[in-house]
């Protein structure tokens, strides 16, 4: 039987900031106002979003491929693991990197840099094979002057743009404190405006900053007055204005040649005009942009994140490569590897997930280069599926090559320290996973608070609650079995596949939401599988959105490719049917975990005797 819904509780209202009751809209029309990722949560798949698959114009195409020949050709000049025991990058190379344009690969053409889409510089990030020159270059642009791109202003622009796009300046990216790090509102450095107001002095400490000893320019951030409480303001902060110390490098697990370090600021003079941000188009700075500060924190690793995907993609076809080589050579029992079920799966599974990372990665830069709403949580959704693919990839290429894989003479075990920190930086896997789901439920918890506060009072617009409830009977008896626009004929059950666990999927959060109401954002391991189910559902339309254009195109690689897409659906398939499974199920069981974490938070130690009887002292 059809169940109408219940009114949501005014608190949840409020808690996802709907003040007035609008126009209902059908969860069809509310998705063509945001992202495709979050049409999802409506249970909608926005099809004119995400088909056909976005594609570079063929003068892109052209540009790329004159730039990214040569970044190939000196990358396999340069000794990683050369680097890695020195903890340095020769200035040779870094030299090197500055001829190719790689410090500027997305500043203006009339600004000294390269001028490319995201696109372009995430098909460019592919190819630093190097993790501490990854790092180091990203670091630099990505997020480093990335304030100054996104927000600032023309004359911030003009006077600090060309010296970083030649890299004869480099730029940070100056957040995380000790008490601070995925909370950027808790930061303590202070900056405190002068009698004058003519400047800010600067005071406080940072850590783990990329680039930080390097830097001749950073964004920083600090917490500044407005009107009598404390705002966190973005500042663009030169090394020459005095008082900015480094500390020494860090000793790290993995991308050792990379520059992290402490950063010190002590009465540190900044001119207003370096505040960046505020005012009506983002970009005014001064004063205006004082306390707007998260903003462009957000606005910055939000427009940064697709390129950790897309890294990640170029890193996995690199591996597949050279474990592929090792598995059809090496002979075992009088076998290649390559002949053995349990290899066949790993490189079956290896390449199902490039495939994935990959269509992901290009379909969210083709979405922000052609201008779609905000796609922070498409963004996100590559970081983490590409981060934590690539960790596992390179897991389980050195179990191919098996003791070769684990000696330094092979570079699989620097990869493995290398990589193990996407998961953590530009926000952990964790807080992303929060800010996926939540985003995600925000949107469908705007439009369900309006068909509550309908049903409420039905008198307000009978003829929308009519075709509310018209609507979901059409669904319950899934009566709407209208193919997706643009997916191949090939592809058409990954296509039905896609919309059915979609709309469950929008059921699921409806159902949590009338469950929980504004509290839903204290269930995190709820939120978890929402977020993980929705990773999927992205990754099964950029897979399938990919292989329809390749198969329509009849590209050279189109069969095999309908063949990733067909069983990666099903996969993908499957997980999210397991965690919308978890979202109903697992609840008490969660409880029980939390009392066990609990006990052990509580003891601060492992609590069961030993099992010899021979305990520790």
């Amino acid at each position: 039987m059809l169940r109408l819904p219940r009114v949501i509780p005014r608190a949840a209202v409020r808690a996802f900031g709907t003040k007035e009751v609008p126009k209902l809209k059908s969860a069809e029309e509310a998705s063509k106002g945001v992202s495709y990722s979050r049409g999802l949560f409506l249970g909608v798949n926005n099809a004119k979003l995400a088909f056909p698959y976005p594609k570079l114009s063929d003068d892109e195409i052209s540009t790329l491929q004159m730039l990214v020949d040569p970044v190939i050709k000196t990358f396999e000049t340069i000794d990683g693991r050369k680097i890695d025991e020195t903890k340095t990058i020769p200035e040779d190379t870094m030299n090197n990197l500055r001829e190719l344009g790689l410090f500027g690969l997305q500043i203006p053409e009339d600004l000294n840099g390269l001028g490319l889409s995201n696109t372009g510089y995430a098909r460019v990030c592919e190819e630093l094979r190097d993790g501490s020159i990854a790092v180091t270059l990203m670091a630099h642009q990505s997020i480093g002057l990335k304030g100054i791109l996104l927000n600032g202003n023309e004359e911030q622009k003009q006077k600090y743009l060309p010296k970083l796009a030649t890299g004869e300046q480099m730029a940070a990216f100056v957040l995380t404190e000790p008490s601070s790090g995925s909370d950027a509102q808790s930061i303590q450095t202070r900056a405190v405006l002068s009698e004058d107001k003519t400047h800010f002095i600067l005071n406080g400490g940072k850590i783990w900053i990329s680039n930080g000893g390097w830097a001749e320019v950073m964004t920083v951030f600090a917490q500044t007055n407005v009107d009598g409480k404390d705002k966190v303001t973005a500042f663009i902060v030169e090394r020459g204005f005095g008082g900015v110390t480094s500390g020494p490098p860090e000793d790290k697990l993995g991308i050792r040649g990379s520059n992290t370090c402490q950063v010190f600021f002590d009465n540190v003079k900044i001119p207003v005009e370096n505040v960046l941000g505020g005012g009506p188009d983002g970009k005014t700075g001064g004063m205006a942009g004082v306390g707007h500060g998260f903003k462009v924190a957000m606005n910055i690793l939000n427009n940064g994140r697709f390129g950790i995907g897309a890294t990640s993609g170029g890193n996995l076809r690199h591996i597949i490569k050279m474990a592929a080589e090792h598995a059809t050579t090496r002979k075992q029992f009088g076998s290649t590897l390559s002949s053995f079920g349990l290899i066949k799966e790993k490189f079956g599974h290896l390449t199902l997930q490039t495939y994935a990372i990959e269509s992901m990665a290009y379909m969210t830069t083709g979405m922000i280069d052609r201008g779609d709403p905000f796609c922070e949580i498409e963004a996100a959704m590559c970081k983490v599926y590409g981060s934590e693919a690539l960790f596992n990839g390179v897991n389980e290429a050195i179990q191919v090559m098996g003791g070769t894989g684990f000696m330094k003479d092979w570079p699989f075990e620097r990869y493995m320290r290398d990589s193990r920190i996407l998961s953590i930086f530009e926000g952990t896997n964790e807080i992303l996973r929060m800010l996926i789901a939540l985003s995600g439920v925000k949107t469908a918890g705007e439009r369900l608070s309006v068909v509550g506060s309908l049903f409420k009072n039905p008198f307000q617009d009978p003829a929308a609650i009519t075709s509310e409830i018209t609507d979901r009977i059409q669904k319950k008896l899934n009566l709407k079995k209208t193919p997706l626009e643009g997916v191949h004929p090939n592809l058409k059950a990954s296509g039905e596949l896609l919309q059915q666990r979609t709309q469950e999927f929008g059921e699921i959060i409806e159902t949590l939401l009338r469950k929980h109401g504004k509290n839903i954002i204290h269930e995190q391991l709820q939120m978890k599988r929402v977020a993980d189910a929705a990773i999927h559902l992205f990754a099964m339309t950029a897979t399938i959105s990919r292989a329809s254009t390749a198969l329509s195109a009849n590209t050279p690689t189109a069969a095999h490719e309908q063949a990733l897409a067909q069983l990666y659906a099903e996969y993908a398939s499957d997980r999210v049917l397991a965690e919308l499974r978890g979202i109903r199920t697992q609840k008490k069981k969660d409880e029980r975990l939390f009392a066990i974490a609990d006990q052990v938070f509580k003891e601060a130690k492992y609590i069961p005797s030993h099992p010899t009887g021979v305990n520790s002292s």
